[in-house]
């Protein structure tokens, strides 16, 4: 429709199995599954349920009469008993089983929570291919020297392989993250209006013993390893905030690597892919903008932003729940995944094609590295028998000039030729030569190649080898 507002997270940017994820159709084909496992745990205690019932249900998991649905919503504004009642209408020997002994969180909230495990096990794959991509590019380029930088300012040398280690590390502190809360996201389970259970007290004639494995019964069969002992209405919205930092947290790693990204393209040296029929401004045919980091660094400021909104909601429920909650995270949390999956695409689509300018990187280096190493010069003519405080004056002096050539008159730093020319330095032997040894660039980037391949052998991959849901899929083809 073209006279409505549609979102650019389903138009534009996040994958189709995120989008189905958060969809009417995946959100209440869940509720019909959660009314099966229900009645399919109620039957196997002991509660007058056939197995005809069950298989009508069944056969009507997917195929949802949203026009009876949504009429019915019209008539009683309520959305789980309009579902109810559209169920029932096709499944008439079934429908006085519906929903037993349940509340309308018992579809609402557990299937929220089925939504939140399901994304973030997309974006666990997601993650581990940017990971994956990003240790191929280190290795790669972990011998390769760059200027290093601090308050972005000129700085000892790097390698490009090392900067890249960098963003690996955040996005690996994430994945642990990820990982974690993937294991222990709870379940809400079967709780009742207030959490008490007290309508299940009356189906059961007061068996606790029951109830509890009802709980267990429910909670295993959708999915999840614990239920939650003590809920309200709802489960506590903790869980929604704590998942929302997590994707916050993705965010903030991404929203570094991308800025780093959009500075180094903004020097040459290192640029994201480029299409060949690309244009990179309407008025400005020569630019190539860094547009996918740039759309990386604007999705994460929203992804970011999310979090106050779930600790909004946290803080603000009544007692055992408000239904302020609902529209808040109607939006919230389906938006956060949406634009982090739209993200980490990105992210693998840079990761995979960055390129390298190796002449760009040199000539900046070379344009400061003369000053970096001015003290090894220094120790090289104290080696031959010079007073390292008049060598410390000498090339001090030439450092102020040279800096002036450099700042003032725009061109390239000439303090190597000038301690070449300087009398002092040449009668102890610092010639052309000497200069061109002691300025190799390998001796100014330390262990970093070493680190490099210790931190992709010793940490990152163990962590990309516990899984293999990640491995050989094309973007766009996960499946839920």
């Amino acid at each position: 429709m073209r006279d409505q507002f549609e979102s650019p997270l389903i138009q534009r940017y996040a994958s189709k199995e995120m989008s189905f994820l958060f969809s009417p159709q995946f959100k209440f084909q869940t509720w019909r599954k959660l009314w099966i496992i229900l009645a399919e745990s109620e039957k196997e205690l002991g509660l007058p349920i056939t197995e005809e019932q069950i298989e009508e249900l069944k056969a009507h998991e997917t195929d949802i009469n949203f026009d009876v649905a949504e009429a019915e919503e019209k008539r009683r504004r309520h959305d789980v008993m309009s579902h109810v009642y559209a169920y029932g209408v096709q499944c008439p020997k079934a429908k006085g089983i519906i929903h037993l002994g349940a509340t309308s969180a018992f579809v609402g909230d557990n299937t929220d929570l089925i939504q939140m495990q399901k994304g973030l096990i997309l974006v666990r794959r997601r993650l581990m291919r940017v990971i994956d991509k990003l240790s191929e590019f280190a290795l790669k380029n972990k011998d390769l020297p760059q200027l290093g930088a601090t308050h972005f300012q000129a700085a000892q040398l790097t390698t490009v392989g090392k900067r890249a280690c960098l963003w690996i590390q955040d996005l690996l502190i994430d994945l642990e993250e990820i990982d974690f809360l993937i294991e222990v996201l709870p379940f809400r389970g079967v709780k009742g209006t207030t959490g008490t259970q007290a309508s299940f007290m009356e189906l059961f004639n007061g068996d606790e013993a029951k109830i509890v494995e009802l709980d267990r019964l429910v909670t295993t069969r959708a999915g999840f390893k614990r239920c939650l002992t003590i809920t309200g209405q709802t489960y506590t919205r903790k869980w929604d905030n704590r998942v929302s930092q997590a994707l916050s947290s993705i965010a903030q790693s991404l929203h570094k690597l991308a800025t780093d990204m959009r500075l180094m393209q903004g020097l040459k040296e290192v640029e994201e892919p480029f299409e060949s029929t690309q244009i990179g401004s309407s008025a400005m045919a020569y630019k190539r903008n860094p547009m996918r980091s740039e759309r990386i660094c604007s999705l994460a400021r929203f992804v970011i932003s999310l979090v106050e909104s779930t600790a909004f909601t946290q803080a603000t429920q009544w007692f055992e729940r408000t239904l302020d909650d609902s529209a808040n995270k109607r939006l919230a949390i389906p938006e956060a995944f949406l634009a982090m999956d739209a993200m980490l695409i990105i992210a693998e689509n840079v990761s995979n094609g960055m390129v390298v300018y190796p002449k760009v990187i040199e000539k900046r280096i070379m344009a400061e590295l003369p000053f970096m190493a001015t003290e090894n010069i220094i120790m090289e003519g104290v080696k031959k028998g010079g007073d390292r405080q008049e060598l410390h004056e000498e090339i001090r002096v030439m450092s102020m000039e040279a800096g002036k050539v450099v700042k003032q008159e725009g061109k390239d730093n000439d303090l190597l030729e000038r301690i070449i020319k300087n009398p002092t330095f040449n009668a102890l032997g610092i010639t052309e030569d000497k200069l061109k040894e002691i300025l190799d660039l390998k001796k100014f980037i330390g262990r970093a190649p070493g680190q490099v391949v210790r931190f992709v052998e010793e940490e990152v991959k163990p962590m990309l080898n516990k899984y293999n849901d990640w491995q050989n899929l094309d973007a766009g083809e996960l499946k839920v």
